[in-house]
């Protein structure tokens, strides 16, 4: 199982929020590619990375910040937040990104997302964000009526590589994450499920590679809070 680090951008800056709530966030690193080249001196062999304000947006805010990551550090890195057009897509692919995540847009506008795997093979995940087992889109701020399990297996023959699955009410809250959904998810599909939300124990890692369904797992805060010790989690995973 993968463990990705998370580096969540809000105005330039390493942030983590709580619930989504953009006016809950704490500074972590006013030096976001500093943090992603800790990550990678620790171990990590992916990096996690969100614009916060795209999501909002619907259009790529911390492009700068993002980009001096990419620069900064030689491991693959996947990023969501305002990617919402096949030439923004592009556009990141070409500047070195290893994976666009599209959440919103699956939601409204699924053929773009198989459109991109069909021209990106291996480079586009679906973002999933759900609360009470719906798909929140737009930063969260809105909800649907959509069912997450019936969202992913909509792109069963997509070839997306991957869905990112976060439980909004775990994110940021360091309360565990949702083992049984995430896992449950990861059952009714045959498209690799990332975890995400609430992670925030070594003890959490282990309980979601238990499941044997889940192939990685994204944590924030507990890495900044040094509630997991990233290393210790990276050789912990590896051995298991």
């Amino acid at each position: 199982m993968i463990l990705y680090p998370a580096i969540d951008l809000k105005d330039g800056q390493a942030v983590r929020l709580v619930h989504g709530d953009m006016d809950q966030s704490t500074v972590f690193n006013d030096d976001p590619a500093a943090q992603a080249r800790a990550f990678v001196d620790a171990g990590c062999t992916w990096l996690h990375l969100v614009d916060l304000n795209g999501a909002f947006a619907g259009q790529p805010v911390n492009a700068a910040p993002v980009e001096a990551i990419l620069k900064a550090c030689p491991v693959p890195a996947q990023l969501g937040g305002g990617i919402r057009d096949m030439a923004t897509i592009e556009r990141w692919l070409d500047k070195g990104l290893a994976r666009v995540i599209l959440g919103t847009v699956a939601v409204e506008n699924p053929d773009l997302v198989r459109e991109a795997a069909r021209a990106f093979p291996g480079k586009v995940a679906v973002g999933i964000d759900a609360r009470n087992g719906r798909v929140a889109t737009k930063g969260w701020a809105e909800e649907t009526d959509v069912m997450v399990t019936d969202l992913a297996k909509s792109f069963e023959d997509a070839g997306v590589a991957a869905i990112i699955y976060t439980d909004i009410m775990r994110d940021g809250a360091m309360g565990g994450p949702n083992v049984d959904a995430t896992a449950d998810l990861a059952r009714a599909v045959s498209i690799p499920v990332i975890a995400s939300g609430g992670v925030s124990s070594l003890q959490d890692l282990q309980a979601l590679k238990a499941t044997g369904v889940i192939s990685g797992a994204i944590s924030g805060r507990a890495l900044y809070d040094g509630a997991i010790d990233l290393a210790q989690a990276l050789a912990a995973l590896k051995d298991g």
